[in-house]
């Protein structure tokens, strides 16, 4: 419900940015009457809000078809706004002609299909990581962010599915860290099914938008996929003791640091499942020595992914750091699906192997 409440609460600021975007670039060409730009604003405002609210009834092909058509209308739209300063401001200086400015714009809608295709194209990368109280050599597919809703349905999970199967014979394990669902649409009890075809355990912990189409569903459609979930609970596996550490919407951590401290195992490596990458210098100084974390999409897209790699201490990759004599490491992946827009650039829908050896 508290995504439904976003995109109700945001549906204005949308309209207005698109009333002004609309504005100036018909400008650009003449401009056209207020009342007719006003009519498209509306319109495009329900296409923000209606498939949210419908969605979360019954999903339908043609609802998630104009929420994907909304999120790439409003990629678009970001990057019509920095054409439009771009030509504003050398408009001061020299006057451009209106052949580049038809070239630029044209470009936009050009670029986003490509982005589009590549958020659907999933990478699968390699990292090697080395622990000292590692006995014998453990392969994980770290995946995070599917966001199964109404830009990443059916298709994707099978997709997903495929791709996790192709790495059966190469891995141990899989470890979601969180936001399996996304809260865009209702999630049914044969939601995640197509990962029950992977041959190798599924391990889960929730993130923030794993709550919004209610956790008992998400935890109902993993139960029938045969997906484990952590919920604020420990689990072991090989040499690996993992605890999955659910989200908290409050300031309090929802276990103690007692809890924690009972779960790490001395004669074993100490993974720390958390959706968020936060808390990572806490968790190692606890005796954690692997956090695999999410959230941040890397920032999904440029612009956005600048401003997230200054802005956020663990945006994306592999972090490092010394704790209690022993290497700890954070994995943030760049996840699998996408979040309000579907789409990519400068950032890759990834599985990443960590390859767990002896640190000799």
């Amino acid at each position: 419900m508290a995504r439904t409440e976003r995109v109700l609460f945001t549906t204005p600021f949308f309209m207005l940015f698109d009333f002004f975007i609309l504005k100036y670039l018909f400008l650009l060409f003449g401009g056209i009457s207020n009342w007719h730009i006003l009519i498209l604003t509306i319109i495009i405002g329900l296409m923000h809000f209606l498939p949210t609210l419908l969605e979360t009834k019954k999903s339908r092909g043609i609802t998630r078809f104009i929420a994907r058509f909304y999120g790439f209308f409003v990629w678009c739209s970001l990057m019509f706004l920095i054409e439009l300063i771009f030509i504003n401001v050398f408009g001061l200086f020299i006057s451009v002609p209106i052949g580049i400015i038809v070239l630029l714009l044209t470009a936009v809608p050009l670029f986003g299909l490509y982005n589009y295709h590549h958020a659907h194209q999933i990478k699968v990368k390699e990292r090697t990581l080395k622990f000292e109280n590692l006995k014998e050599d453990v392969n994980i597919v770290h995946l995070t962010d599917i966001h199964f809703g109404s830009l990443m349905h059916a298709e994707s999970m099978k997709n997903l599915a495929e791709e996790l199967k192709k790495l059966e014979e190469v891995c141990d394990l899989a470890i979601i860290s969180g936001d399996l669902a996304d809260g865009s649409c209702i999630i049914e009890e044969d939601s995640f099914m197509p990962l029950s075809d992977v041959d190798m355990p599924i391990i889960f912990s929730p993130g923030n938008h794993d709550f919004y189409p209610g956790i008992d569903n998400v935890f109902n459609a993993c139960n029938a996929a045969g997906i484990i979930v952590l919920d604020n609970e420990q689990i072991g596996f090989k040499d690996l003791s993992i605890f999955g550490f659910s989200y908290s919407f409050d300031s309090l951590l929802p276990v103690s640091e007692q809890t924690l401290r009972d779960a790490v195992k001395e004669d074993s490596v100490n993974l720390m499942i958390y959706h968020v990458p936060q808390k990572w210098e806490e968790f190692s100084d606890l005796g954690f020595n692997l956090q695999l974390s999410g959230h941040t999409h890397g920032g999904q897209f440029h612009p956005v992914t600048f401003l997230a790699n200054i802005l956020l201490s663990y945006n994306m990759g592999l972090f490092e750091r010394i704790a209690g004599g022993k290497k700890a490491y954070l994995h943030v992946s760049t996840g699998v699906g996408v979040m309000d827009y579907p789409m990519r650039w400068g950032t890759d829908s990834e599985l990443v192997i960590l390859k767990l050896r002896k640190d000799n």
